[in-house]
């Protein structure tokens, strides 16, 4: 990712009157986009969504002298643009390395994980578990038109499978941890 740039007061006052002459809605405003970022970055799978959601405020933060004058539409769309592009630095900037918090690494690879994750996919009902399965399988383009096949099939748009997947996944993450939790203390 690019190098960090820090706004100054002035810029952020900048950024506010560019969301709205009045102070209490730009700020309003701020707020709600800057969660709406943190949620994107969130279901994106991106551990460190707030950090990714400032990183973009920034961005904008430093262009935004030249946005007031020559941009034209919804200032929250140019932050989602950003963000995207963000994303993208975020993914190749992570390939390879692992996606959880660096406090539940270890050194070697651990099997207990792979462990747990097999007895809770077993548990969940088959459907879910074969969904899941599905949707993770193959790697860029690929896997691109594999959830379009897998959403085809279930008569369901894109979107609505990666809801689908998004709530399957949940309580198999928490059922992960919680088996994790209990093999390390005993």
């Amino acid at each position: 990712m690019k190098e960090k740039w820090l706004p100054t007061q002035e810029d952020f006052d900048r950024l506010l009157t560019w969301l709205d002459e009045d102070r209490e809605r730009a700020g309003q405003r701020y707020e709600t986009i800057r969660l709406r970022l943190i949620k994107i970055f969130g279901c994106r799978g991106c551990l460190e969504a707030e950090d990714l959601a400032d990183e973009a405020i920034n961005r904008v933060t430093a262009k935004v002298k030249e946005l007031a004058t020559t941009y034209e539409g919804d200032p929250a769309l140019y932050f989602y643009g950003v963000a995207y592009k963000l994303h993208l630095e975020y993914l190749r900037s992570n390939r390879g390395k692992p996606q959880q918090p660096s406090s539940q690494l270890e050194e070697e690879p651990d099997t207990r994980a792979f462990d747990c994750l097999d007895k809770c996919l077993g548990e969940l009902p088959s459907e879910n578990s074969k969904l899941l399965l599905s949707y993770y399988q193959e790697d860029k383009l690929a896997k691109i038109n594999n959830r379009k096949e897998l959403a085809r099939e279930l008569g369901i748009g894109v979107n609505a499978l990666r809801i689908r997947v998004h709530r399957i996944r949940m309580p198999l993450q928490a059922c992960v941890e919680s088996c994790m939790e209990r093999m390390s203390t005993n």
